[in-house]
């Protein structure tokens, strides 16, 4: 590559196109229940299209269709409830006795079905759950209603308005959670997107526009300045920029000449080339890094929930007790008593406050992360950040800035630092390149007055030149130096050592001084390493920089290992090995190039700047750079653990107690539950769950705060 800047490359650099050349010259370097992220969720509903949460925003509006709709329906059915008017002690007029019956029967049908189908469902699957602890009780409480209103079973079994409410409280819980859970972008959309529309194919003296799709491999195509690479390919003509930090993650950009290889969808800036293609289709390298994301999205880890597990149990406690219930009544020479007490069971043995408690805590704990500029799109791993035992960081970008800086300057003479920068900055004031503007924002940060230049000229692979003060000023880096047969400043050898890039400054002819320009790492990236530590995770870095910078980097942060020179499509295997050794891994990175690690780790967090692939491919997403916001997704997901668990308990716990009471444990002793009285308080444990999941929003989930709270709580 030729650089009229660099001696020595640093990919963590970005670079532009301009009169600078390449700066990094001397390189050396189905429908079913089944989410692709979980295990089988028949609480997800449903097996007639609610299976698969992502991307599927009309089964979310269908759940709150259906919610409202059978809410509306409730308050008829709840009021002329014979029950409920019991409870609260007023009469139900003999003209509306059956409004309950009928509107309590359409919510079964129509309001139920998603529940009584994913029921079905659990059964042929043999895992009980959620689905079929609703479905048995709606079915029971259904079928009792009907009997005590027909007169064929004991009026106290008339359950018109339980079955509302259960009906309505638990679409509910499913609409909060099918809401939380969608998916609004595709991984492999994304992918797709990085291509042109379409591609310009050189047909002997014409050139042809042609879908990238109808492109063969020997055609020759023209990619304009600005313009995509339509397919994989090798430079037949030209030389340009490229920029490659949708597919390499650096956002440097590279210099490609004929003979070179150049990748589908990356962007030549600033010339235009032609290229013979040499793959297409499935054959791309973006096509493998689609099959990667696929790959891994489909191996993830299928952790059941916890919810699923309770309401598993609890479906054995309830038909178990129900069992139980009848053959002691009945033993007993009480078998009327034998059946209201067993139905009684089953129907207040499937809690409202269970149908919420997880997917209330999910989605106040998503507002509230999005108020803390952190995006929850995947459940799964927010319940799975409170356990991770790595945290891989991608560098560009995240720990690093993404641009260069100026971070040493050495002088020759009586040149001091400030002068050395000011008539470096004034040489390079006329250039738009990044190393250019790093130059002039450092003496700008210093307060040194920049002054006036004329005559700005660039020489590829050399440098740039221009008048100062009536005086020759160049910038450049080796050839420059070669051109004047000087040497390189002393420092030069340790600045390369670190990875920087080094530019020497030449007066009329004389080296005055050089400037090694790095990425710079971010101020809290310190503070985020040493918080993960507190809690326990190690920190590990993987880039694709040569070994020098990414050392480097990797020692003044203090992180435990660090992975460079990794190409894009081994950083999954490196996620791979790291899960291997029986770590849970997090993995935050940016670019198409971490798409495939971001899928593979336990959690994938993207950053929100980066490219919408990775965005689409993970868990978490960031609003901000700034990697402290790591710790407020821990911080978050161990608060909304306590609280999943604490509500569980509740929910759980209730019917622990009640169900035992409501089948006559207590009968001996002249006290059996009143079906009204377990009804009322199953209602009331609904009002705890939700007043509990409230005491999120009191989280503060700015990066500082939760780095603070993490290394306080370790101390």
């Amino acid at each position: 590559m030729s650089d009229p800047h660099v001696h020595h490359q640093s990919p963590t650099m970005t670079s532009h196109p301009g009169d600078h050349g390449d700066h990094a010259a001397h390189a050396g370097h189905p429908d079913n229940t089944e989410h692709p992220d979980h295990t089988e969720h028949p609480d997800h509903i449903d097996h007639a299209g609610h299976g698969d949460h992502a991307g599927h925003a009309g089964h979310v509006e269908r759940f709150r269709r259906l919610f409202w709709i059978n809410l509306l329906l409730a308050v008829p059915v709840v009021a002329f409830s014979p029950m409920f008017a019991m409870i609260l002690g007023y009469s139900v007029p003999d003209g509306a006795t059956w409004i309950a019956p009928l509107l309590g029967s359409v919510m079964f049908f129509w309001g139920g079905w998603p529940f009584l189908t994913g029921a079905v469902g659990e059964l042929r699957s043999r895992r009980p759950g959620m689905m079929l602890l609703i479905g048995l009780a709606i079915s029971v409480a259904f079928v009792a209603s009907w009997g005590a209103t027909l007169g064929l079973l004991d009026h106290a079994l008339e359950f018109w308005w339980e079955l509302a409410l259960l009906i309505v409280i638990m679409l509910l819980g499913h609409w909060i959670e099918m809401r939380s859970l969608a998916q609004t972008t595709s991984a492999l959309d994304s992918l797709a997107a990085l291509l042109p529309d379409e591609a310009e194919r050189v047909e002997g003296d014409r050139v042809v526009a042609v879908a990238p799709g109808d492109l063969r491999v020997g055609d020759v195509v023209i990619v304009r300045p600005g313009g995509s690479v339509p397919a994989d390919g090798r430079i037949v003509d030209g030389r340009a920029e490229m920029d490659e930090s949708m597919v390499t993650g650096e956002s440097r950009t590279v210099a490609r000449s004929v003979g070179d290889a150049v990748t589908a969808g990356t962007v030549a800036t600033d010339s235009g080339l032609r290229v013979e293609v040499t793959a297409t289709g499935d054959d791309t390298a973006l096509a493998g890094i689609g099959r990667l994301v696929a790959e891994a999205q489909a191996s993830s880890s299928r952790a059941q929930r916890i919810a699923d597990r309770a309401a598993a149990l609890l479906f054995w406690f309830a038909l178990g007790a129900a069992v139980v219930t009848a053959v002691v009544w009945t033993a007993v020479g009480m078998p009327d008593d034998a059946v209201v007490r067993a139905i009684t069971v089953l129907v207040i043995a499937c809690p409202h406050a269970l149908g919420l408690a997880i997917p209330l805590v999910v989605s106040i704990a998503t507002e509230r992360a999005a108020k803390g500029g952190v995006l929850v799109k995947d459940r799964l791993a927010l319940e799975s950040m409170r356990t991770i035992d790595v945290v891989v960081f991608d560098k560009t970008g995240t720990l690093t800035r993404g641009e260069p800086t100026v971070t040493h300057t050495a002088v020759t003479g009586a040149t001091d630092a400030d002068e050395l920068l000011a008539i470096a900055a004034a040489a390079e004031n006329d250039s738009e390149h990044p190393l250019a503007r790093a130059i002039v924002r450092a003496a700008q940060d210093r307060g040194v007055t920049i002054p006036a230049s004329s005559g700005f000229s660039s020489s590829p692979a050399v440098g740039v030149t221009a008048t100062v003060a009536g005086r020759e000023v160049r910038v450049g880096g080796p050839r420059l130096l070669d051109d004047l047969g000087a040497r390189e400043v002393a420092d030069a050898e340790a600045w390369r050592a670190e990875g920087a890039i080094i530019l020497h400054v030449a007066v009329d002819g004389d080296v005055i001084g050089g400037l090694a320009l790095a990425d710079e790492v971010r101020r809290e990236s310190r503070e985020a390493v040493d918080a993960l530590h507190a809690a326990g995770v190690q920190v590990v870095m993987i880039t694709g920089d040569a070994d020098a910078v990414a050392q480097t980097v990797g020692a003044e942060l203090g992180i435990d290992r660090v992975y460079a020179g990794v190409r894009p499509e081994d950083k999954a295997a490196k996620i791979g090995e790291l899960q291997a050794e029986g770590l849970r891994v997090a993995m935050v990175g940016d670019g198409v190039n971490d798409a495939p690690a971001l899928a593979q780790a336990d959690v994938g967090i993207a950053i929100g700047a980066g490219t919408d692939v990775a965005i689409a491919s993970a868990g978490v997403i960031l609003a901000s750079s700034d990697p402290r916001s790591v710790l407020s997704v821990i911080e978050l997901s161990r608060a909304a653990y306590r609280k999943m668990t604490q509500n569980l308990w509740w929910a759980a716990g209730y019917n622990l107690i009640s169900v035992p009471l409501a089948a006559g444990v207590l009968a001996p002793l002249g006290f059996v539950l009143p079906m009204s009285i377990g009804a009322v308080l199953m209602s009331l444990s609904t009002v705890v769950v939700a007043l509990n999941a409230q005491l999120l929003r009191r989280l503060d989930l700015t990066p500082e705060a939760s780095a603070r709270a993490v290394r306080e709580r370790a101390a």
